[in-house]
């Protein structure tokens, strides 16, 4: 596929680029060291813990070359979730940065003479008795968090990793000439579906950043490439808009917002300070690129892309797709009992199906969106349960100061707890994103009147506490 479009920039990052010729010469590199490093019985499991780059590109082109399974993992995962992962899906390689605090979950480092470029590659110990077979269509493997306080694992066949690319470059007309400026990382929905796969089935050139996307950082990637399309995430147009100026956007067409929905106020005031018309996405993990809204402004979140169908009901969102995953690797049924006699995919989203669109309207599950991931309170909540002093513990979605969703814990918890000590613990153990931004202690959670914990209730705390 690479090679077909000769001496074309492929992508670049802030230290390197590859032109599609390079990229297939160095995704056959991959190839061959993955297969040299491989299972001869089965196919090997490699996951890839890095953040974007040329380097990441060109290892996921190579596993897949070699007819491994790439297994794409957050890179703000630490040692806590990359264990679990390891030991649930019985990683046999692990591909990631020379820094990655991976130590204690592998056997030995391995030679790789180049051909990964800056990242390297480990051996995992091995999860031989407990090893899950993998579906034979099964080509790909991403995560999201888990009904059960672990990230699962979602398998994919390659015909729905093509279709979501696919339906994704028709149904936004992304073409040869488009220059694609990606702040998300290629291993969350946002990225693998409009930018990864997308940009080199057309043609189109892939620009990827790293580091805190801040305002200052967007604006020279956007210069430096003279990008088309900006993919980014809400928080970003809302770091724009509070930065007051629309310099740098010149040669941008389009910019694409997804994650969680993106507040009018914002996508106005940044259309008026860049002329730049902002399209909102919809998409979930397990059934990947949903809607688009062409139409920019006043669309919602668009009408559904080529190949998905979508029904909104008082059940809640379900969705068909042609890049629907095939089910759940480490939890068995979770994803099939989601799935109805019809093949759609309850999402756990409510809104509304109008003329020019979808609208979100809430939540029908517990996950908490927070700047366009989504989080578990679950496993936040054992989490937090471990540490010394902690007697309860409710974790729930609230709204900060700035009327945003974020993460919040209550804590029932002896003397000596405190918020500091507490935020400490989870850091050790969850990535950033994870550790409630709002963390208050109390002598009592309160319940209603069932014994469960009122969370209205602990709203009106939390109320309170910022009041005063």
């Amino acid at each position: 596929m690479f090679s077909r479009f000769g001496d074309t920039l492929a992508v670049t990052d802030p230290d390197s680029s590859l032109t599609y010729s390079q990229l297939a010469d160095r995704a056959g590199a991959v190839s061959a060291w993955t297969a040299g490093h491989g299972s001869d019985e089965e196919r090997t499991r490699v996951g890839i813990h890095a953040t974007n780059s040329t380097d990441y590109v060109a290892a996921y082109a190579g596993v897949l070359l070699a007819g491994a399974v790439p297994f794409l993992v957050d890179s703000s995962f630490g040692p806590f979730e990359l264990s679990r992962i390891a030991e649930d899906c019985s990683l046999d390689l692990l591909i990631h940065a020379p820094d990655a605090a991976v130590t204690s979950l592998t056997e030995e480092p391995l030679s790789h003479d180049g051909e990964l470029g800056a990242l390297v590659a480990s051996r995992l110990r091995g999860h031989a008795a407990s090893r899950l077979p993998l579906l034979a269509t099964t080509e790909v493997c991403r995560f999201t968090s888990g009904s059960t306080g672990r990230p699962n694992c979602i398998e994919f066949s390659g015909r729905a990793v093509h279709a979501a690319a696919a339906n994704w470059a028709k149904g936004t007309a992304l073409g040869a000439e488009d220059r694609i400026a990606c702040l998300a990382a290629l291993s969350n929905g946002l990225a693998f579906n409009t930018s990864l796969l997308a940009a080199f089935l057309t043609g189109a050139s892939l620009h990827l950043s790293r580091g805190l996307p801040t305002a200052s950082r967007v604006v020279k990637l956007l210069e430096r490439t003279e990008a088309t399309r900006l993919v980014a995430f809400p928080a970003l147009y809302e770091s724009m808009v509070r930065r007051g100026s629309g310099a740098g956007f010149e040669t941008v067409r389009a910019a694409i917002s997804s994650g969680a929905p993106l507040r009018e106020s914002v996508r106005e005031e940044f259309t008026r300070l860049t002329g730049v018309p902002v399209h909102n996405y919809y998409g979930v993990a397990e059934a990947g690129p949903l809607t688009f809204a062409a139409d920019g402004p006043g669309a919602g979140l668009g009408t559904p892309l080529p190949g998905v169908q979508l029904l909104a009901d008082e059940n809640g969102i379900r969705v068909r797709s042609e890049s629907m995953g095939s089910r759940y690797l480490n939890a068995a049924g979770v994803f099939e009992a989601r799935v109805d006699s019809r093949g759609y995919y309850h999402t756990g989203d409510q809104g509304r199906l109008q003329a020019d669109g979808l609208h979100l309207t809430g939540r029908t599950g517990r996950m908490v969106n927070v700047g366009g991931r989504k989080i578990d309170p679950i496993e936040v909540t054992e989490v937090l349960r471990e540490a010394p002093g902690v007697v309860d513990v409710v974790v729930f979605e609230y709204e900060n100061r700035h009327g945003e969703p974020t993460l919040a814990a209550v804590v029932s918890a002896g003397p000596g707890a405190s918020a500091q000590e507490l935020r400490k613990h989870c850091a050790q153990v969850l990535p950033p994103f994870k550790v409630p931004s709002i963390l208050h202690l109390t002598d009592r959670i309160p319940a209603n009147s069932i014994g469960k914990p009122s969370v209205p209730r602990l709203r009106r705390l939390l109320d309170d506490a910022h009041s005063n």
